[in-house]
Formats: C-alpha cells, sequence, structure tokens
C-alpha cells in the first residue's frame, strides 16, 4: 500500500464523519470547515487553500488557483456541493494533479445521500 493510500483511507473516514453530522444540502465553505477539523483530529497534517501557482513557459503566474486540501504534501481533496460531479470537475483535478507533481486527488461531493456515492478517486502516474 502507498502512503497515498493510506492518506487515503483516512481522509475518506475524515469525509465520511463529516457527512454522517451534516448530510447533505450545505454550501461547500461548511464541509471545508468541518473536513478541517476532522483532518486535525486524526492527526493529518494540511494546507488549507493552498496556492497553486500556474507555470507557462517557465514563467510562474499567479492566477489565484487554490486546493481545497493539501494533505501531507502528497494528497489533493477537492471539495464540491453540487446536484452531480461532472467531467470538468475531474478534469480540474487531473489539471491540479498534473501542475502540482501530486499523483492523487480525491473530489468529493458532500451533496449526496450516501457519501460512497459522491468519492472519487483520481490517479496520475501512481
Amino acid at each position: 500500500m502507498t502512503r497515498e493510500d493510506e492518506l487515503s483511507n483516512r481522509i475518506i473516514g475524515a469525509a465520511i464523519e463529516v457527512h454522517k453530522h451534516l448530510g447533505p444540502g450545505l454550501l461547500e465553505s461548511a464541509y471545508e470547515e468541518a473536513m478541517a477539523f476532522e483532518l486535525t483530529e486524526v492527526g493529518l497534517a494540511f494546507e488549507r487553500q493552498a496556492p497553486l501557482p500556474v507555470v507557462y513557459k517557465n514563467v510562474r503566474l499567479d492566477c489565484g488557483y487554490r486546493l481545497d486540501f493539501l494533505v501531507e504534501g502528497l494528497v489533493i481533496v477537492e471539495i464540491k456541493s453540487v446536484d452531480s460531479l461532472l467531467p470538468i470537475h475531474d478534469a480540474q483535478c487531473i489539471t491540479y494533479l498534473r501542475m502540482s507533481g501530486c499523483k492523487l486527488c480525491l473530489l468529493i461531493n458532500f451533496n449526496v445521500r450516501l457519501l460512497k456515492d459522491g468519492i472519487k478517486r483520481i490517479v496520475l502516474n501512481l
């Protein structure tokens, strides 16, 4: 099991705890706050709203892109609260992986009845 897989299990456990207490129907910001609390509770180091610069022709552009969470410097967590995940959400995660050098992104949509239906693991070179 890779370090990313081990972190993924712990992050998903934290997300399940959040969903169990809050359920669907809130804004992304509420789930982000609760996830920060739970990630701290389970002892994971993370950066919230981690800046992600765009590099264009070897020039670093500060375009204001931010990762919802970067856990242990290895796993990106992208939080959503939408009716359904769309291909653009997958594309966003793949782009974040490519630009950050990370290999795993967890795309978590809290606006579902069962959280297992709202979790997508997106990998790049893992």
